[in-house]
């Protein structure tokens, strides 16, 4: 008798003992056969795959949308806080920062005194902390991104000591350094655009040990390279540490076109700009901001500025400002 027929009549005293449910391969097994294997049908094109997934096996989606890079920024407590807003009145304030940026522009735009080479990169910084160069940087940013023709990309590079996003009322995000230490992390993914049209902003992100050294990396370097090139049509300002503190802003000096230097009025000393001056001498183009002095006759408090190739005293006004 043949292995098939053993297994039908096996099956057939299967039945008749009311064991109708035992598997064939069961029956295969007590006939001496191995089971075949089993094959899975595909399912057809006409039909679609029914079978429900698992949590972990849907397509992921994407919390990067649009509305996750846009930040509100509460224009009227910036405005109290003494900073330029372009739903403010005329201030002051406002017109010392049209009159800092102008020389600035002016480069941006190729019409001045030379050609500068990255003019669109311009870095504020100082020779001490607390002169006020982040408060600077918001400042002259947004005054800035009020112009009718440019938009502008502030950069909180100032990753040991970041304050921008907490100057502009903003919780901590992901930024800089997470671009410079994670392969996951794009440029484009830590961009935020802001409810003040022509601003974007790229905060410090999360903090990291060695912080200094990557910000002076050739990573960096590269970062920077693809800003400039990137973004060749917007002004890019970079919030970054002092010169006299930390060496990466020294690093990044030498890739600027455009470099602000904030002086705190009788408090900094001349040694002190000397010795930071020097640290940047690479860059051609540095415009020094005199900070934190009084209005003649006045307790008002503004900006005063000072311009040229090489380096100057910038005398006049100054701001309030212990940022």
């Amino acid at each position: 008798m043949s292995i098939i027929e053993k297994a039908v009549e096996r099956l057939e005293q299967l039945q008749k003992a009311g064991a109708s449910d035992v598997p064939q391969t069961e029956i295969l097994n007590e006939a001496g056969a191995e089971p075949a294997p089993a094959v899975l049908a595909a399912p057809s094109k006409e039909t679609p795959n029914t079978t429900p997934q698992s949590a972990d096996s849907a397509p992921a989606t994407s919390t990067n949308s649009a509305s996750d890079r846009y930040v509100e920024i509460d224009l009227d407590r910036l405005t109290s806080l003494g900073i330029v807003t372009p739903n403010a009145p005329r201030s002051l304030i406002g017109d010392e920062f049209r009159i800092i940026k102008r020389p600035l522009l002016r480069n941006v735009q190729g019409k001045g005194a030379a050609e500068v080479k990255n003019a669109n990169l311009i870095m504020v910084t100082s020779s001490l902390p607390g002169e006020g160069k982040s408060f600077s940087s918001i400042n002259l940013a947004i005054s800035m991104a009020m112009e009718l023709d440019h938009t502008v990309l502030l950069i909180d590079a100032d990753v040991s000591r970041p304050s921008v996003l907490n100057v502009l009322g903003l919780p901590p995000r992901k930024g800089l350094m997470d671009v410079m230490t994670s392969s996951d992390v794009k440029l484009g993914d830590v961009l935020l655009k802001t409810n003040i049209e022509k601003l974007s902003l790229l905060p410090a992100g999360t903090p990291h040990p060695r912080a200094t050294e990557f910000l002076a990396s050739d990573a960096m370097i590269s970062l920077l390279a693809e800003l400039a090139e990137r973004y060749s049509d917007r002004i890019i300002v970079f919030d970054s540490p002092p010169l006299l503190v930390t060496t990466e802003s020294r690093v990044l000096a030498t890739h600027m076109g455009q470099i602000v230097m904030v002086v705190e009025a009788h408090k900094t000393t001349r040694a002190a700009v000397t010795q930071a001056l020097a640290t940047i001498d690479a860059c051609p183009v540095r415009l020094m901001l005199l900070n934190k002095t009084q209005h003649a006759g006045s307790d008002s408090y503004g900006y005063g500025y000072g311009y040229g190739y090489g380096y100057g005293y910038g005398y006049g006004h100054g701001s309030k400002d212990k940022t």
